[in-house]
Order: structure tokens, then sequence, then C-alpha cells
């Protein structure tokens, strides 16, 4: 199929436009133009009486009507022609010309509308789509809308169908690759047709290898033609080499071209056993794995391929060298950015199967759609070397009941029919296992009576009370509990991995003693678990590896991490709060402590890091939940905090560290695996420069300085991705920090910073990482949060250059000129 973009040209009117709707006195609001992909629900209004309340940062639902005319030139005639939708939420209904072509009911799959049969040709046609985003139907943020890309597919004579190019790899060594390519062709016509099949693998645009094979295929039939391509000394595919060959499928009848089709695959192999967990073309690795959800911040759930492509490459410059899309099927645009730097991916199905979490999720119409979503996932997976794993689903209610681990072998099953050569997981909750199969009375008690109790302490504020009840559900007593084992027995057993949700104690002795042939992997773990669990992985090669919740923060969720002073406790649905502020990179981009231990942990990092925490709040009561660390920032400007104390903390694998304050020496102290890779000190704030040094055997290894602002305030601006592409959605990403002019951070001041833009371009988002905002993300001034604003800059259809200005009251404005070219 000949494939072109079709982002651009919609309109967007409120509602659904119908007759009746206008007769009923609703929508017939203006229609105003947008870009695809483009998301709703981030241009609404957070409502503190919305149904969803935190869970979607408070932004509310709806229905929007997108429109489109485009010519349908009369050379279409008697061709194929579909419309590919990757991604409209909640469900969508698309006429073209007032017919209806296609209804999808899944917010998270692609899906194609054959649009043929409703085209005048040689004449201009509309496209509509209905898309209903009914609230509450989400544990997240979810977007609404046409929030990923449309393409406009035209197939002529004899074309290859959608998805219609499968490769794999089935041998892979430094010295050779063999690569099966399965193509799938169809003959439209009456009548019967001879083509030639030709499929080239190419590095860097230079042909590899080739190979052709002919076929015949009679009236309006289809036929999977197979071939195999043998590579000497192959470029292979791993986390650490991400190599990637583009493959090229034509269809040629005679000397004319009929088709054609390109995929970008990396060659390599995966095998999985207790012995040494997964292997990688032969090579065992580990997974240092991060639960992300879809949005991007400031410009919420639009999947712009720049912004997918920066969230894994910061990922990956983090330490993580692997993703679970939590909890849907991950798009087309982050799936190719994982290919290109080197990120291991986990795919997941859905957030439920037929027991609802809302009153209008997916539960609604899983039933009806499970066998065709899992078939759709495959398919979109298939080519990508990044895509591990399939997950059956997140949490899954279900699994509880007696008919858990039937339904989960069902799927798993249908996986690996469509695909034998990946594996399947489930991130399973021990928690809601025994609380759905009756057994949480029963281990409650005896962790009780073990401890010398009756009942667990929930006395004095809400706060106390639910850390109570959380710290017993997370102890090792409950999850290594023998009815937990019952609970967990089937579900967990039905995939290829073990997953588990919170439950690491399990990971180690217990599981390879229950079960010695089976892997096991942490689908979703505490970020602060990390020091314990990262042992356990290391130790155990049963144990593939680890997925914090979560290396990247994100909209809704609310407040799921914030610090709150006030009494306030968390997941109570608290207006404002938008974000959940739990991730290790904040929506915006910058890594915060944690990141750093995670790192040093890994072994990713030499040198030491210095953290400290806040002053403004130290020694405060707050809340806290397991999914929180500490409440600290790499800072030491803090102007009226001198002579104030605070606690700081050092992350090092080095034996010990030693803490400098303006060159005194505070102390050496232990650091390392044993000690949980951190020192901590308790001292007085006094501005300079605060420095760590690392020692092993009594040799310095390296230091880490923290210095203090000085008075000035200046804006300073970074640009990531200054040349753009015009047409395309291109996107630049600017962040503006306040400085002393001398480059050092002054996270502690507040400023109003104001953007915009002339030339060829348009703010997409502009905001910061505060998770408690009042003003939008379509807002043009913004009060800085822990020093930083950034604004995302998408290019138009037009070349030029794109001036983007940041102004400040008392300050000298800054401009940055970015470039769009064609």
């Amino acid at each position: 199929m000949i494939r072109e973009s079709f982002n651009n040209g919609w309109r967007l009117a409120p509602g659904q436009g119908s007759l009746f709707e206008l007769f009923n006195g609703g929508g017939g609001g203006e229609s105003v133009p947008v870009q695809l992909p483009h998301d709703a629900m981030i241009h609404e209004t957070p409502d503190p009486n919305d149904p969803s309340g935190g869970q979607t940062g408070f932004y509310p639902g709806g229905q929007y009507t997108y429109l489109k005319t485009f010519e349908a030139p009369a050379s279409w005639r008697g061709k194929d022609v579909w419309l590919e939708f990757e991604g409209v939420s909640m469900t969508a209904m698309v006429f073209v010309n007032g017919i209806h072509v296609a209804t999808n009911l899944y917010a998270y799959s692609g899906f194609y509308a054959k649009i043929d049969h409703a085209l005048t040709f040689g004449a201009d046609n509309e496209v509509k789509v209905i898309a209903n985003n009914p609230t509450p139907n989400s544990r997240w943020y979810p977007g609404s809308g046409i929030y990923r890309s449309v393409d406009l597919l035209v197939g002529g004579d004899v074309h290859i169908t959608n998805d219609g190019v499968r490769a794999r790899t089935l041998l892979a060594n430094a010295d050779e690759a063999i690569l099966e390519v399965e193509t799938d062709v169809v003959n439209i016509t009456r009548d019967r047709q001879t083509v030639t099949v030709r499929t080239t693998l190419c590095s860097d645009g230079a042909p590899v290898i080739s190979d052709t094979v002919r076929a015949t295929l009679f009236s309006l039939g289809e036929d999977t033609l197979r071939q195999s391509l043998y590579i000497p000394s192959p470029k292979l595919w791993n986390v650490d080499s991400p190599n990637l060959y583009e493959l090229s499928v034509e269809v040629l009848r005679g000397d004319e071209a009929l088709d054609a089709a390109r995929e970008t695959i990396g060659l390599r192999t995966l095998t999985l056993d207790v012995a040494h967990g997964l292997r990688i073309n032969g090579v065992p690795v580990k997974q240092k794995g991060s639960c992300i959800h879809h949005d991007n911040g400031v410009i919420g759930a639009a999947t712009f391929p720049a912004a997918e492509e920066r969230r894994a490459r910061q990922l990956k410059e983090a330490g993580f060298n692997a993703i679970r899309s939590a909890h849907h099927p991950m798009s087309r645009a982050m799936l190719e950015a994982c290919d290109r730097v080197g990120l291991l991916v986990m795919d997941e199905l859905s957030d439920m199967w037929y027991e609802q979490k809302n009153r209008n999720d997916f539960s609604t119409y899983f039933d009806a759609c499970w066998e065709q979503e899992i078939e759709r996932i495959v398919k979109k997976d298939y080519n990508h070397p990044c895509v591990i794993l399939y997950s059956t689903g997140n949490e899954i209610v279900d699994l509880g009941r007696p008919t858990g681990g039937m339904l989960n072998r069902r799927f798993a099953n249908r996986f690996h029919a469509l695909d034998p050569y990946r594996f399947t997981t489930t991130a399973v909750n021990g928690l809601l296992n025994v609380m759905q199969s009756g057994r949480m009375d029963r281990i409650v008690a005896d962790i009780l009576a073990k401890n010398g109790m009756t009942s667990p302490d929930v006395s004095g504020d809400g706060i106390a009370a639910m850390n109570a009840m959380m710290s017993l559900t997370n102890s090792d007593d409950f999850a290594c509990h023998p009815l937990m084992t019952e609970a967990l027995e089937e579900p967990a057993q039905a995939t290829d991995v073990a997953g588990f949700n919170y439950l690491t104690a399990r990971y180690g002795d217990l599981e390879k003693l229950l079960h010695p042939n089976k892997t096991v992997l942490g689908t979703e773990t505490y970020p602060d678990d990390i020091v314990r669990l990262w042992s356990i992985v290391e130790k155990y090669p049963h144990v593939l590896g680890d997925y914090t919740w979560t290396g990247y923060d994100y909209l809704g969720e609310a407040g799921c991490g914030i610090f709150y002073y006030d009494g306030t406790i968390n997941f109570s649905s608290h207006f404002p709060d938008r974000i959940a502020y739990i991730g290790d990179i904040d929506i915006i981009g910058t890594r915060r402590p944690i990141s750093y231990l995670r790192q040093t942990v890994y072994g990713d990092r030499a040198l030491p890091y210095v953290a400290v925490t806040r002053l403004d709040r130290y020694g405060k009561p707050h809340s806290k939940t397991a999914w929180m660390y500490k409440d600290n920032i790499a800072s030491w400007t803090w102007p009226g905090f001198e002579g104030k104390p605070t606690e700081v903390q050092v992350y090092s694998r080095d034996d010990e560290v030693e803490l400098f304050l303006n060159g005194r020496s505070l102390g050496r102290k232990p650091a390392g695996p044993a000690h949980g890779f951190e020192a901590c000190y308790e001292i007085m704030y006094e501005p300079g420069t605060l420095e760590a040094a690392a020692y092993t055997d009594g040799r310095e290894t390296g230091r880490f300085a923290l210095r203090t602002a000085g008075d000035d305030t200046v804006m300073e601006a970074c640009v990531e991705r200054p040349n753009l592409r015009a047409g395309a959605g291109d996107l630049a990403f600017v962040t503006v920090c306040l400085t002393d002019g001398k480059g050092i951070l002054k996270p502690y001041e507040k400023r109003v910073i104001n953007v915009s833009v002339e030339g060829p371009g348009v703010v997409q988002g502009f905001g910061s990482a505060d998770p408690q905002p009042v003003r939008s993300y379509d807002d043009t001034a913004w009060e800085t949060y822990d020093g930083k604003v950034m604004a995302v800059i998408r290019a138009t259809d037009e070349a030029g250059d794109i001036a983007v200005t940041f102004a400040c009251d008392g300050m000298d404005p800054v401009k940055v000129m970015l470039a769009s070219c064609k």
C-alpha cells in the first residue's frame, strides 16, 4: 500500500454534530482548525467536580467531531483506499460522505477504515470522526480525540496488504544471520496476475542482500510469500548497539512497479531459561525497566514522534534499558524510538478484562474485542526488535476468580499462536488476588498474630492509618504467605514469565523452590525498593529484572507522590493536583535525585552524587506512600535559610564517601552496596560549595559538587532539536532556567515567564513540573517550578526561521532561533 500522512487540514467541533443533537439544543459549536495528532482533553479546563477526579488530573472527558475535506482523484477508482487511525480516545465512529465506514471501541489500538466504496472520485470528499470519551473510564490521564497519527493508504491491482510484511530472525551471531520474510499479497482484480516480489535488505542505504520470488495470484485472491535471506557478518541489534536495517519489499509486474512496503528491522534472537534468564543473541540481559504511561506532559496525550523519541532517549540516558507500556498497547512512534535508542519493550493488552475499574472503561467491550486487540498488538509489534514481551494485562481483578488461570492461558495462547517467537507475562497484583479470592482476612490475621497484635494500628490521622495498612500489605510476610502462593499459583503460571507487582520478597528463593523452571519478573515495583530489589535481580539468574513505577512522571493519578505538609492524604483526589509526581524524571524532562541513585545501583554511574532535603520543608511531618522516596533536590542555593538544618544524601558505589562544606571535611561515612549506596549527613546550611568525594580501598575515585548561586538572576534557554521539518508536526523543546548567569540553577526562586513565537511555528504546550498548577498548558505565561519552565514548539507547514522569545519582568528577554525546512 502506498502510504502518506493524513494529519493536516482537520477541523474540530464539539459534540457529534448530528441533526438530532442540533434539534435537541446540543452541539453546533464553531469548528476550529487542528493539527493531528490532537489531544482534545489537554485543552479542557480541569474541573474539581469531574467524576474522574484525580484519576485524570481532574480533566473532563467529552465528545468531539473531527472533520476533513480531501480530494479523491479519479485515478483511485478501482483501487483499495484505507485510512489508518493509530489511536482515538475513547471510542471512534468514522464516516465518509455520511457513510459509516468503521467503529473502534478501544482507545489505545490502531485500526483501519476501508473507504473506497464511500468516495466520490474526481471530487472533494468529507471524512468525519466522532470521538467519544465519557468519564470516568481510566485510572490515569487518557487524553481525548484523535491523539495519534492518521495515514492514507492506496493499493492498486496487486498490492501488499496492511501490515502485510513480517520479518523474523532465525539465526543471529557475529558470523551470520538468517532472516525469514513473509509478505501477504492480494489481487483485487478479476484477472489472473503474475507478479515478482523483490525483497532487499539495506544497511545505511546500501543493499546487503536481495531475493526475488514469482507468484501467480488468481481473481480476488490473496497469498503469503516466504523468503529466506542469508546475511554474512551481520550488525546485530541489542540494547547497547541497536543496529537497524531497512527492509524493502516491491511488487513488480514485468518492469511496472505495482506496490512497495518498507520496514525498519533489527537482527536479534531471544531465548529464555532459568539458568541464563533472558538472552539476546545468546548474551544474558537483565531488564533495567520503567513502567510509563502514554502522555507527553505539557502537550498531553498527543503522540508526536519527536516527543516519543525524547522520552525514550531520556529514559535510556537515565540508565533504563527497558520500558513497560502501562497499561495499554504502545504507540508506533514509541516503538520506533525504542528500536533506535535500544530500549526493550513489554507491550500490554489492557488494565482490565471483564471486571471494571471505572464505570465507562474498556471492560464493557472487552469480551467482544479481546481477540481482535491481541491480533492488532502483534501486527503492530511484529517487526520491532525492541519488543520482547507481551503482557496479557495489569492488576486484573478477574485473576482472583476461579476462572483467572483459564482466562490468562486463553489470552497468552492467542499471543503465542500469532507470534511464537516472543514471550508472555502478566502483571499480577497479589493484594487484588487475595482480596478477590477471599483469602485476605486469614492472611492479615496470621501476620497480626505473628507480631502479637489483634488488629493493625490504624489510630491517629488518616495518613497514619493508611500507612499502617500499607506497611502490613507491603510486608514480606504478606508477599510470601502460603495463602498468597495459593492465590497466585494458577494465574501467574499461565504465562512464560511469572510477573509480579509489588511482591519483591517472592522473587528469589521462594519462587525458585516452588517453580524451579520458571523465570520471574518484577513487572511493577516501588521506587525506593531499588537497592534491595536489584541485589535480588543480580543474585538470581531466573529473576529477569525490574520495572519501577515509574521512570517518567505523568498526568493523572494525581497526588500519588506529592509530599503533603498540610495533612492531605495521597490518593484522596485533591484539587488542583494534576500530576502523579513520582517519576525518576519529571514531566518536563529533569532527572530527580532518585534517578541518580538508581543509576548508581545499576552500576552505570562512576561518580558520587549529592542531593539535599529541601530546607524549607526539612523536619516537617508529611504524607508518605510506598511510591515516594525523599523530598530532595540537587541544589545548594537556599537564600534565607542560613544556619538552618537539613539532610544531605550522598549516593555512591564506592566503599566510603567524604563530605566537604567550603573545604572543611564533615567526615567520612560508609557507602556502597552494603550500606544501600547512600550516606546521610545532617548539617547546617552555609552558602558556598558542598562537595562529596568517593573512595575505594582508601583511593579517591571521583568527586561531585553543588555550589550556591550568585545574587543575579537571569534566564538561560536550552534548545533540544533546533532544526525542524516543516509540515510534519515536528517539535522543538526549549527549557528556560533561572540561573545566576554562571550556569548555577536557582530552584527556590519563582518568576512568571512569558513565551511568544514569530515565524512558521506555534506553541504546542508550555508549563512547568508543578504538580498542583492553576494554569493551562495552553497559557503563554507560567511560573517557574524548581527554577524551570519548558515550551514545546511545533513547526507549521511553511519553511523558515522561528523566533521564540521568553520575557520576564525585571529581566532581559531571551530569544532562541529554530530552523524549519521542507
